[in-house]
């Protein structure tokens, strides 16, 4: 298969996709092409560093996050209300 034949392939699965699946898609494309991008900066870390990332992935797997929106509201609130 050539490359524009891959191309129209890949395009007709991905257009087929229900909106989920789509963002799913769309998260591993873009952790797929940055993983090959940033490795050299995540080599330039130090192991502490490496270690919050860590942790803030450990915390996000267990629900232990907030989204966005909600702080972005919070601070609009509190700094719009006074």
């Amino acid at each position: 298969m050539d490359t524009a034949e891959l191309k129209l392939v890949l395009f007709r699965k991905i257009d087929s996709l229900d909106s989920e699946k789509l963002q799913e898609v769309y998260g591993w494309l873009e952790n797929y092409l940055n993983s090959h991008i940033d490795m050299q900066e995540w080599d330039n870390l130090s192991n502490e560093q490496k270690q919050g990332l860590y942790d803030a992935i450990s915390d996000v797997d267990k629900g232990n996050w907030i989204a966005h929106e909600d702080v972005m509201e919070k601070y609009r609130k509190k700094y719009r209300d006074g």
